[in-house]
């Protein structure tokens, strides 16, 4: 359901009007047309009653009273029902778990549901809640650096993908290779890389996706934190930096609006210094239904401006982020664009979104091949990240077809590509995208940082290879994984909640 306060963000659709056309299905259209069907039978009766005899008017009423008395007992015995579980408050939050994620709405209503939203902005913290969140912390692994001997890096370079999704690299189609460029550096043995990381962001889609990576906490249950609490006090990659090495300079480079999810003020508050967003750019390269900037000359453009000097400077700690656009819904690429090209009879959503990867790939091999020649590369480590899956609702019908078999994931699992590394090999197992956090602390050696997250590096021996994603809090595992790791990890959900609502993640 679209979160209370999302209604105001309007401005925001403005740059992303295909991705919601092309999410709209045709049963959407149920409510409304239900709806204006029920006003119109209502209206049409109203004026056969005006016609009809004293005998048939009264039937018509008493009908009318026993709807409204029906109406009026079932709503009182929900009342009682409620009450009885401890009240409304309770009665959701009892919601609040992997079986009955989804049941808030149907059983309450969608202004049930939106009443409750608006009570929530408006509670205060209390001696339970953060009795509940010391629980929940006193049962977190302590997080365990790595060896001495392992190499430090100066400069991280963190690269966040959209959409892109693991089941499109080192995969060939036809005999192409969708994502050469991202293949030919995790074939080398500096490179880690995990391809089963699940997608756990929530209604701000890619800014709940650098909230994870940034800050190593979940997005809010509802909503979006980068418009609801920007001002929270956020820990952050760059700080733990910043820690580590004062002279750090801080760079984002979006071809976003600085208003887009809010996201000027939310760079600030992790920590970065210095932002070049969507004026800052040459738009030579339409893509999108807004035609935006694409990734081929984004990248391009940003080795121009790292070469010209002056930005991410040999010799010193640096942290550049960069976030890619051209892989947003609906995925259509220009055909002068186009790299890659295939015969089969495959769904054009499929089609369209293995191509969109294969240009982004080039535009990354751009600019990982620059970084590569430059005398710090041995200082720097690089990470690529999806920054969520980007199928959506197209996913189970492009996977029943014929022709994506054996091509097409039915999971919601996306990159985390770490070249460069000072540990490399594959990791297998599954993950979620807050493990991706205490993960790079470890291998950049931030181990003095005291948030250390709310996820578990994937070097720590004890962590378990399970994650809960977004999707109806969905369970992802390998192998078998004990129920109350499961149960911990969905409650670090609500848990990761309070922490943002109420300011509460670094005291």
């Amino acid at each position: 359901m679209i979160p209370l306060e999302s209604y105001l963000l309007a401005s925001n659709l403005s740059d992303f009007t295909a991705s919601v056309i092309d999410s709209m299905r045709w049963i959407d259209a149920l409510l409304p047309l239900s709806t204006l069907i029920c006003i119109y039978s209502l209206h049409k009766r109203k004026n056969r009653g005006a016609e009809a005899s004293g005998r048939e008017r009264g039937a018509y009423a008493l009908r009318i009273k026993q709807y409204a008395l029906t109406t009026l007992a079932a709503f009182l015995l929900s009342v009682i029902l409620i009450f009885a579980k401890g009240g409304p408050e309770k009665a959701f939050n009892n919601l609040d778990n992997a079986n009955m994620y989804t049941c808030k709405v149907p059983m309450y209503t969608i202004f049930g549901n939106l009443i409750h939203e608006a009570n929530q902005q408006k509670t205060v913290f209390t001696p339970k809640i953060k009795a509940e969140i010391d629980n929940w912390m006193k049962h977190q692994p302590a997080y365990q650096p790595l060896a001495d001997s392992i190499a430090r890096k100066k400069t991280l370079v963190v690269i966040f993908c959209e959409s892109l999704e693991s089941w499109e690299i080192n995969r060939k189609v036809e005999g192409k290779e969708i994502t050469p460029n991202l293949n030919r550096y995790i074939a080398d043995s500096h490179t880690l890389y995990a391809p089963h990381v699940l997608t756990q962001v929530k209604g701000g889609r890619s800014i709940d996706g650098q909230l994870l990576v940034s800050t190593g906490l979940l997005p809010l249950m509802s909503g979006c934190y980068a418009m609801q609490f920007p001002f929270t006090h956020y820990p952050s990659l760059v700080k733990a930096m910043k820690e580590e090495h004062p002279d750090l300079s801080s760079y984002l480079m979006t071809v976003d609006k600085p208003i887009t999810w809010n996201q000027s003020v939310v760079a600030e508050n992790f920590g970065i210094s210095q932002m070049f967003f969507n004026d800052q750019w040459v738009n030579d390269e339409k893509v999108g239904s807004r035609k935006k900037l694409g990734d081929v000359s984004f990248m391009k453009q940003i080795v121009a401006k790292l070469k010209k000097g002056g930005i991410m400077k040999k010799g010193k700690s640096n942290y550049l982020q960069i976030v890619t656009y051209s892989g947003h819904n609906p995925f259509i690429l220009p055909d002068n664009l186009k790299r890659i090209h295939f015969k089969g009879d495959y769904p054009e959503k499929m089609r369209d979104f293995m191509i969109m990867a294969n240009y982004t790939d080039h535009g990354l091999g751009i600019l990982l091949d620059y970084l590569k020649s430059r005398p710090d590369y041995k200082d720097m480590m690089i990470v690529i990240i999806g920054d969520h899956e980007g199928l959506a609702a197209d996913r189970k019908p492009i996977c029943e077809s014929p022709a994506a078999k054996g091509i097409v994931s039915d999971k919601q699992f996306t990159p985390f590509i770490v070249v460069n590394a000072p540990v490399g090999g594959i990791y297998n197992k599954v993950m979620g995208q807050v493990d991706q956090y205490p993960t790079i602390l470890n291998l950049m050696h931030l181990d003095h940082y005291k948030w250390k997250g709310m996820g578990q590096s994937i070097f720590d021996p004890r962590k378990y290879p399970a994650a809960v994603g977004s999707d109806n809090m969905n369970v992802e595992t390998t192998g078998n994984v004990p129920e109350k790791e499961i149960k911990r990890l969905t409650q670090a959900h609500r848990i990761s909640d309070f922490l943002i609502r109420y300011d509460k993640i670094i005291k």
